[in-house]
């Protein structure tokens, strides 16, 4: 991979390692609906101010989030409106990755011998009483 092209993934991923966090994806999905100021944001996720400031400087510095002071309060919006599209791809993705594991999950199930899904304690009192 050429410089260039390295930089270029390289900012890409700093903006995904910025969401790969559960209380800063759910920042996101919120804004993506309307702005919000911190004391909004910090009642709605129920952590201290200081918690949801610094997940919000993190998504900030990676140009994911916009300020703007008002008086006493700072809100927040998002920058970019395809945002919540990326955040509902995966969820699409999420719920593929699911049903495969339950398809798997139930195909093992089937797959194994009669013995196997047997009762566990029920053969070992069998075997007990020497039947």
């Amino acid at each position: 991979m050429d410089p260039e092209t390295k930089m270029r993934f390289d900012a890409r991923a700093r903006i995904i390692k910025a969401l790969a966090h559960p209380t800063r994806l759910f920042i996101v999905r919120a804004l993506s609906c309307c702005e919000y100021c911190v004391c909004a944001l910090t009642e709605m996720i129920g952590v201290d101010v200081s918690t949801v400031s610094k997940h919000l400087t993190v998504l900030k510095n990676a140009g994911i989030v916009r300020d703007e002071k008002r008086g006493l309060q700072v809100y927040y919006r998002l920058r970019c409106g395809c945002i919540p599209d990326f955040l509902d791809c995966l969820e699409r993705l999420w719920a593929e990755n699911a049903r495969e594991q339950s398809s798997l999950l139930s195909a093992d199930d089937t797959e194994r011998p009669a013995a196997a899904t047997a009762d566990p304690n029920k053969a070992s009192v069998s075997a007990k009483q020497g039947r």
